[in-house]
């Protein structure tokens, strides 16, 4: 695929995706959170697992991958940015997914989000392979296609389930596994290569070359590896599956990431972004030391880990693009307050499952207060300056 410098000036929305996309996954972390919370304050019944895992997800989470990649990828390869419909599709497919998981369509809610991932897929492809590119994908990148095809397995692994029946539990179970872990698994492992180091430490990864082709291997094995810990956890024993996990977290974030260095460049928010990489080992080891409540663990991961670098990665992303570099450089109270309270709602989710049944839904009101609470403080600080444009940005 080759794609040719367009004739025809791009607008803002296009040279940056994420001013659209990063508001749209703001508004979906309220409704699969805000779901939770009003269950466990009694004011509508039922929970809803499925929904809160898609809009998380497929929803909140893939607005800001997605907002990253299609911003970060024409930058970096000096190539012309997403066309209009590919904007427009990346930011009304996950708020479509959401809305008819909610409705009980899983069929349509997937179908949504498979054209979304076939888009990112395209697009990211063919930024790289095209003659026009100026810059290659460093080697970490080849987590990404890996990473979509997890999630693309894993949701079909899970259709296949709804149409075979309960004999066939264990592919649900297999699925969710590959979806909900595996492939932000790979996300966080691929763009991390890239934005961890330059966020923590200013080092910008070289680009991929024939030379490095051994490392681009190695990424792979891992990409295997990490696949093969799922058929563990399922069909042999949990705590297996997730010390092989962190094992390979550790292995990635370090090797690849270099999250094993302190933080070097001044804002407070790197330090954030930094804990978060250390968050994803750490709950597996949590989840492999004690089996029994592996749900704590997993979800140091989901909030401490995924949750967190999302909204970090994407306030810099904002604030620098945004020519604030006042603010980028700096420790605004915002920034303060949303980092001391997701760490209060990791605190809580943990205590759902180490505490008594009778004290489960008092200690999910308190997880999803304090989550909901920390977005408040990230979009007073992002959310008014993402429409403005200051300076040039770095």
């Amino acid at each position: 695929m080759v794609v040719s410098p367009s004739s025809s000036a791009p607008s803002a929305w296009q040279r940056e995706p994420y001013r659209v996309l990063f508001p749209v996954g703001f508004l979906l972390v309220w409704t699969g959170i805000g779901h939770w919370l009003l269950t466990g304050l009694g004011w509508i019944s039922g929970t809803d697992s499925v929904f809160h895992s898609i809009a998380q997800i497929q929803g909140f989470m893939f607005c800001f991958a997605g907002g990253f990649l299609l911003t970060a990828i024409p930058r970096r390869t000096g190539t012309p940015p997403p066309a209009k419909w590919q904007v427009v599709l990346a930011a009304t497919a996950p708020v479509a997914t959401t809305l008819f998981a909610w409705f009980g369509m899983p069929g349509a809610s997937q179908a949504f989000w498979y054209a979304l991932v076939i888009v990112l897929l395209t697009f990211a492809i063919g930024r790289f392979r095209t003659l026009h590119a100026k810059r290659r994908p460093p080697d970490s990148f080849v987590w990404i296609p890996c990473a979509l095809l997890m999630g693309v397995g894993g949701s079909l692994l899970m259709a296949a389930y709804g149409a075979l029946g309960e004999a066939y539990f264990h592919l649900h179970e297999l699925g969710k596994l590959f979806l909900l872990q595996g492939m932000f698994l790979g996300l966080v492992f691929g763009v991390g290569g890239m934005a961890l180091p330059l966020l923590t430490c200013g080092d910008a990864p070289s680009d991929g070359t024939k030379e490095s082709a051994p490392f681009r291997g190695m990424h792979l094995l891992a990409a295997l590896a990490l696949i093969g810990t799922f058929f563990v956890q399922e069909y042999r024993e949990l705590n297996i599956g997730y010390t092989l996990r962190a094992a390979i977290s550790l292995m990635v974030l370090v090797g690849g990431c270099r999250i094993h260095r302190l933080p070097s460049k001044p804002g407070l928010h790197r330090w954030l972004v930094w804990l978060a990489a250390w968050m994803i080992p750490i709950g597996y080891t949590v989840g492999a030391l004690d089996p029994i409540h592996h749900q704590a663990g997993l979800h140091i991961v989901f909030i401490g880990g995924f949750a967190l670098l999302a909204f970090t990665v994407g306030l810099h992303v904002a604030l620098a693009h945004g020519g604030y570099e006042e603010l980028v450089h700096g420790r605004p109270w915002q920034v303060v307050l949303f980092g001391v309270l997701i760490l209060a709602a990791v605190w809580c989710r943990a205590q759902m499952d180490f505490d008594g049944p009778e004290f489960r839904n008092l200690w999910q009101v308190r997880a999803a207060g304090a989550f909901l609470s920390a977005t408040v403080f990230w979009g007073l600080l992002v959310l008014p300056r993402i429409f403005r444009v200051r300076g040039s940005p770095r």
